[in-house]
Formats: structure tokens, sequence, C-alpha cells
């Protein structure tokens, strides 16, 4: 009850200066038009005041980094809006890369268990996890392809539909077309895989098809020529999606 009320007042809006040094801190803003900075300012004043942000071990996080990680998650928000942080209430932020238990029965029921070392991971209707290392990286290199916020986000939007598959939810006849085209590249990304070629985009991408997405959302804000040029209809379709890419 308490938690319904707090989520139907309307959010403080970020002080003046800290949202400049938000922006300082965070290229993909410093790069926006003004409509899209300020709707981003405001996107991530709700994400602090629905968000709990949770520092792991003895990582301490101020006003400054606390906004700047509601920037970066609400990045891929600027279009789709404040509906795609529903469903969850928690960012859990790690110093560094960490270790996360795995088990898998096999089709012998034989139980197999290890550790996967990850910068970044988001559970259905769970926590969103960062390595903050990781997130000082992105920001410090912006253009490199990677944006492990960007990626766990795309994600939670993935997930509004009830099924973890690379697909957000979106009109029918638009869910129609990304389906196509997606597989479709997905399919021909495996291939090149498979077959030792060097790929234009992070290998991990397949994975799965929830992974393809996640990753072609990292080159889409950091790097999205390589996206176009490589696969042009996922490109356009992660501009509708996210709008224009602040890096053109």
């Amino acid at each position: 009850m308490f938690e319904f009320l707090r989520r139907l007042r309307r959010p403080a809006a970020i002080d003046d200066a800290l949202w400049r040094d938000t922006v300082a801190a965070v290229p993909w803003a410093q790069a926006l038009d003004a409509p899209r900075r300020e709707r981003l300012r405001e996107l991530a004043a709700r994400f602090l005041h629905e968000k709990t942000i949770s520092p792991i071990g003895e990582l301490e996080l101020g006003d400054l980094q606390r906004a700047q990680l509601a920037a970066l998650c609400c990045l891929p928000l600027l279009e789709f809006g404040a509906e795609g942080l529903r469903g969850w209430s928690q960012l859990i932020v790690y110093p560094d890369a960490f270790r996360v238990g795995r088990t898998h029965v096999d089709a012998a029921g034989v139980l197999h268990e290890w550790e996967d070392e990850l910068i970044g991971e988001s559970w259905d209707a769970g926590p969103l996890i960062l390595s903050w290392a990781d997130v000082a990286a992105d920001c410090e290199d912006p253009r490199a392809g990677f944006c492990v916020a960007a990626h766990e986000m795309a994600h939670k939007l993935d997930a509004l539909d009830g099924a973890l598959d690379g697909t957000p939810p979106l009109p029918r006849p638009w869910q129609r077309e990304w389906a196509r085209d997606f597989q479709s590249a997905y399919d021909a990304f495996i291939e090149q895989v498979d077959s030792g070629r060097e790929v234009p985009i992070d290998p991990y991408a397949g994975e799965a098809p929830e992974e393809f997405f996640a990753v072609a959302t990292e080159y889409h804000f950091s790097d999205p020529r390589s996206l176009r040029e490589a696969m042009p209809e996922v490109a356009e379709h992660l501009r509708r999606l996210y709008g224009a890419s602040p890096f053109g």
C-alpha cells in the first residue's frame, strides 16, 4: 500500500546543478538535443523516485553517481516512456564484475554447477544488477560498442510482455515485422559465428535471441554506424524503438 502511494506522488525534479554534473558525466546525455535531454531528466527523476539503488560491499554512491545511473538506465526509454520502468524496484550495483552460481540438469539427468563472471544482469520481475567499474568504463569510452546499462534495460523492456525472447511489446503489425527481421539477422549472425568468420558486433549476441537484441541495443547507442552498415533492418527497428542514436 505504501509503495503504491509512493509511486503515485510526482517525483521531485533533479536539481539544476546536479543535472548539469550528471550530463557532464554521461556522454550520451551531452549528445542529446535539448528536448530529449529534458525528457531524460524527467525519466531519471522518476527512476530515482521509484527505484532503490543498493551499492554492494564498500562501494559508495553519492547523488551524482545515482543520477548518472538513473540517466543511463533511462536512455532506452526516451521514446518508450516511463512504462519501461514497470515490474521491478531495485538496482543493485557491485563495485566490479561479480560471480553468479549457475545450475543445469542435462538430458541425462546430470546436474551441472558452475560460476559465471558478469558485469550486468536482469532478473525477471526482480532487480537489475550492474558493475560500477563497467558503467564508468562505458562513460569513459562511449563509442566503443558497449553500454551495459542499456543492455540490461533492453532485457527489462523485452520482459514486459511476459516472454524474454528478443521482442519488446510492440503494436501487432510492427511486432510481426520485428520478429521477421530480427530472426533473419540473428540466423545470419549465427551462421557467421559458427563458420568462424569475423562478426560485425560482439559475438555474445549469438548466445540467444534476447542477447542479440540487447547487444544490438548497445551498438545503437554506442556505435550506430557499425550497426547500420552490418544490419540495416535491425538498426531501423531500434531507431523506431529508441529514437535516433545520440551519436548519429
